[in-house]
């Protein structure tokens, strides 16, 4: 599915002009690669990415809300990445149906990962750590989703991964580029620039199911202990966390 507003003629001008990866302190050349790449669909984004960006490749996903596109996009290019997931114990009854589901009809290569203390013993030690405003919200994402993924990813010997943040989502991600560096990693968001029709039109063209909390006025599905339903006047945003802050730390 190419990128619905793209121009076609557009598109085949992109891809005959296909960069070479930027190298990691180089950036100018990443500017101009980020040029390149916001001409394209995801798909293209994401071949270009598996072929000129050095691995291992990993997706991250939570299986929140549209999860399924980029998890159905990456598996149609290369169906045995990895795809990373953090289970922080703390995910909606609906959520783990939907990863066995997910797991199950796209034959996900799934790779779990799980922080070092249980819920149980994580408050047993620390309390409820996201009840203890930002800095307890801070040092709960260390311990139960950065602290895991960094050692997931440090096992996987990843130098990129993929991501479904768009711009749309947050003002703390308005201006994310297509390619960056975090954390020493090449880190691509392919559909960083859809808007919500796209992503609901990806959904019924393929068939992909997306999150059944959708239903009940979830927008954002995260932990069960700090995802709120959207209600009148909010934003987006400030569904998760308390309305407090919005990125948890895996996202930058």
């Amino acid at each position: 599915m190419t990128k619905p507003h793209r121009d076609q003629a557009a598109v085949a001008r992109g891809r005959s002009a296909m960069p070479p990866a930027p190298a990691p302190d180089d950036a100018v050349a990443l500017t101009a690669v980020n040029d390149w790449l916001e001409q394209q669909p995801a798909s293209a984004r994401i071949r270009w990415a598996l072929a000129h960006l050095p691995g291992a490749h990993v997706l991250t996903s939570s299986f929140g809300t549209q999860s399924a596109v980029l998890l159905h996009l990456l598996t149609q290019a290369r169906p045995d990445l990895p795809v990373l997931l953090v289970d922080t114990g703390y995910l909606f009854p609906e959520t783990y149906r939907l990863i066995d589901e997910l797991t199950e009809r796209l034959g996900l290569n799934l790779q779990v990962c799980r922080p070092a203390l249980s819920p149980g013993w994580l408050e047993a030690r620390h309390g409820r750590l996201w009840e203890q405003g930002v800095e307890g919200l801070d040092r709960y994402h260390r311990i139960s989703k950065i602290e895991p993924m960094e050692r997931a990813m440090r096992a996987l010997g990843v130098a990129t991964w993929f991501a479904g943040l768009r711009r749309e989502q947050s003002r703390s991600r308005v201006d994310l580029p297509v390619l960056r560096r975090q954390d020493g990693r090449w880190k691509l968001h392919p559909i960083i620039d859809w808007r919500q029709r796209d992503v609901h039109r990806y959904l019924r063209h393929h068939g992909l199911p997306d999150h059944p909390l959708i239903d009940q006025g979830f927008v954002s599905v995260g932990d069960i202990h700090s995802t709120q339903v959207l209600r009148p006047g909010m934003h987006e945003e400030e569904t998760r966390f308390f309305g407090l802050k919005r990125e948890c730390g895996l996202h930058r």
